[in-house]
């Protein structure tokens, strides 16, 4: 069996017969001495043991595992695209609905969830990796579906509490912005976490899904910030309680009357108030 051998030297790579082992003799390039090695130098390398079960062949019975690939099927593109659509007629004619009630803005931004969450998981999600599929991404979806609404709860109600605002669309711009990016935050860590993805994964789904609540909530004229931190316009304002029997929101009220005060000459005596009447009374 042939000896590899190396010339410290010019360190060439050659290969001589075994016969030579142990023997000195110039390098066949730079003609320097070299020392040829001996064979118990010699490194051997063995292929792994193998005790996988053989067929009367000698051949492994086991067979790889073979990755299935993932693809976007017809069926979901239009199942999204359907309920993007849905989805944004019926954002259009909220426009119509006036003032707008607080349970409509609630229902879209929980229809909104599972498209949005379903579409940003296709292009988020690890290519190395197998993707979730059939009841585990259900599921997960169906969590983050629940989640994701709430955080328009910490979006409208936190800077209510803290800034003592009437609503959530009296915040200014600026104070929208810090919120948006709280709950963006949250938002990503909770679909890092639900659907195993990196946290960069987890902020483009909350990210699309915030995204598309605030397009929605634009078209449909739903107020979510005020330019200039004052109270928003009042016809767009949403519905959050109604008076029974009373007139409707935004319409001007008449000042209410102010009863006299006692002692006062018209509540003593009315005629008091007005000498020429009292006159009248006496003539006659």
């Amino acid at each position: 069996m042939p000896i590899q051998v190396t010339c410290p030297s010019c360190l060439s790579r050659f290969t001589v017969s075994d016969k030579f082992a142990g023997k000195k003799g110039p390098c066949p390039k730079c003609k320097k001495q070299i020392a040829v090695p001996e064979k118990t130098d010699e490194i051997v390398i063995h292929a792994p043991r193998d005790d996988a079960p053989k067929d009367s062949k000698g051949q492994s019975v086991l067979k790889p595992i073979q990755r299935t690939e993932t693809r976007v099927t017809g069926r979901a593109v239009a199942i999204t695209v359907g309920t993007i659509v849905v989805m944004l007629a019926a954002a259009a004619a909220t426009r119509l609905w006036d003032p707008v009630p607080w349970w409509w803005v609630a229902l879209g931004a929980i229809a909104l969830a599972p498209p949005a969450i379903y579409a940003a998981y296709g292009f988020a999600r690890d290519a190395e990796l197998a993707p979730l599929v059939g009841s585990e991404l259900r599921n997960r979806l169906l969590i983050l579906s629940a989640i994701f609404p709430a955080l328009w709860l910490i979006y409208a109600f936190v800077p209510m509490y803290v800034l003592d605002l009437r609503q959530p669309s009296d915040m200014s711009l600026f104070v929208a912005g810090i919120m948006l990016v709280i709950v963006a935050g949250i938002g990503a860590f909770a679909a890092a976490n639900a659907l195993e993805l990196e946290f960069s994964g987890g902020l483009a789904v909350a990210g699309l899904y915030l995204v598309g609540a605030l397009i929605l909530a634009l078209i449909a004229g739903v107020p979510v910030a005020s330019l200039n931190g004052g109270s928003a316009p009042a016809e767009r304002e949403l519905l959050f309680e109604t008076p029974p029997g009373g007139p409707a929101s935004g319409a001007p009220q008449p000042p209410a009357a102010t009863p006299p005060a006692a002692g006062t000459p018209s509540a003593a005596n009315p005629s008091a108030a007005n000498p020429s009447s009292a006159n009248r009374g006496a003539g006659r």
